[in-house]
Formats: structure tokens, sequence, C-alpha cells
């Protein structure tokens, strides 16, 4: 969803992952080492983005969450299923450093709009959908051609999500999300035009602090992760799907991990 040039775009998105595979280190752990048994969530999110000029622009998402947490209490197997307004995203965007609107960057907030006290005896901080941190956001990303007609593209971005303001003395950890990849974009079907597409995929959060925090020796991670996807553009109307598999992880301590995570978007421009 790299803007292109002046115009909107309001998209809609889901995301799914389920933890439900104990990990520490760099190698799945037995199950009794973790009190945290599964986590499941649906992210929705609605986010509309709207270049005023071809150089300077804005986007917002606003995610609704679903979670459903499993955990060891005293003995005992209790779930909690919840559902609340996640922590909003409110980013300017600058595309003007080339001719082709090619490189740009985005900078923003993440705001503490999501609860992050839901059955505090229950639902640890870093379980919570809100995290009561507002951060600070800052990214860039590039895209280009491999060939002269083309038809074969490649894109890398990065976004840097890094906590100002905490309440509840609890600060998550700083956040590092990078991504490259390549694109065909040859494929056609009447109006429909298709683009497989494949990347790579690399994060790495340092651990939770702070009084509140439910274990810094149980927070944090590096993980990279390769995932196939697919676009189909029928314009105003663009549809994208991908999945994400891990194929290296790093946890600090025992915590849960997703085999694999699950991506949908259909945004709609204007």
């Amino acid at each position: 969803m790299f803007p292109t040039g002046e115009g909107g775009m309001a998209f809609l998105q889901y995301d799914y992952q389920d933890q439900n595979r104990n990990w520490s280190g760099t190698s799945r752990a037995p199950a009794a080492n973790n009190d945290d048994k599964e986590i499941s969530t649906h992210f929705a999110m609605f986010g509309l983005q709207y270049m005023f000029t071809p150089q300077w622009g804005a986007q917002i998402e606003v995610p609704y969450d679903f979670r459903s947490f499993t955990k060891n209490n005293s003995g005992s197997l209790v779930t909690r299923n919840w559902s609340q307004l996640g922590d909003i995203r409110v980013e300017g965007i600058y595309t003007g450093f080339t001719e082709d609107l090619s490189a740009g960057v985005t900078f923003g907030l993440k705001l503490p709009t999501g609860d992050y006290k839901f059955d505090s005896d229950i639902v640890d901080r870093d379980t919570q959908i809100g995290t009561g941190s507002t951060d600070l956001l800052l990214g860039g990303f590039y895209r280009g051609n491999l060939d002269r007609n083309q038809r074969w593209g490649w894109f890398a971005q990065l976004q840097l999500d890094v906590p100002a303001l905490i309440q509840d003395q609890y600060r998550p950890g700083i956040e590092v999300d990078a991504a490259a990849g390549i694109v065909y974009k040859g494929f056609s079907h009447g109006r429909v035009k298709i683009s497989p597409l494949a990347q790579v995929i690399f994060s790495e959060r340092t651990s939770d602090s702070g009084a509140n925090s439910a274990s810094p020796v149980a927070s944090g991670y590096q993980r990279i992760m390769v995932s196939p996807g697919v676009e189909f553009h029928i314009h105003p109307v663009r549809i994208y799907a991908d999945a994400e598999f891990p194929v290296f992880q790093n946890f600090t301590g025992n915590q849960l991990a997703a085999s694999v995570l699950f991506k949908l978007s259909l945004s709609f421009m204007f």
C-alpha cells in the first residue's frame, strides 16, 4: 500500500495468529515451562490514507481486536475472551525524495486508545490489547524495478516503534520491523492484474521494563519470517493476501509463538 500519487485509499485489513507453542531461545520448549498456554487473536483494522499532494500525505489506522487467552492460574486452566478498540496510529507521509515517488518516509504516533486493564488479575500487561503507551513511529520505504519492461519489481521498508510516554509503570519494548521482497507484475486476466510476491520480514523487540512488567526475563525477541503473497488489482479495488512463516525465532525466556500468521486486506482507491 505504498502511495503512488495524489488521492486517497480506504482499506480494511484482517490478520490472525494463534500463539500456541511455547518457545525459548531458538527452539521449541516444553509447555510446562510456561503458565501461558494460548493467545489467539483476530486483528481487524480500518485505515485511511490520503496524499494531499504527490509528495505529502497522512494515514490513520484504527484497530479492533478479538482475543482469547488461556493460562495456568494456581493449578487451574482459565480462559478469558474479549474484544476492544486497539491503539490507533496516526502518521504523516513524505515521498518527495525522487521524481518517481519511489522513496518515502513515515512519521507519527501510536496513541494509547486501547484498554490495558482488562481483568488484570488474569491478563498480564504484555497480553492486553492496549499497551497504555504513546509511541513515536518512524519509517521508510523504497521500491524499484528489476527489468526494463517493469514486470519485476522490488521493495523494502522499515519501521521503528519507540514508547515515549507510559502509564502505570509499564514500558513496552522498542520494536523494529523490516521487510524486503520481489513482485511480478506481468500477469493479468481481463481487467484483473495479478501480482504474486515474496518477501522476507525481520522483527526485533527489546524486553519490557517497569514495575508492572509481566516479566522482563520473558519478553523480547528476534524473528525472521518468509511470506508468499498475491495481490489482485481491479481498479479502483485491490485485494491482498499473504501467509507469514517463521524460519528463525529467538525468544527471551519462555514465550508463546505462532506457527503461521495470516493477512488479508481490501483497499479502495479514490
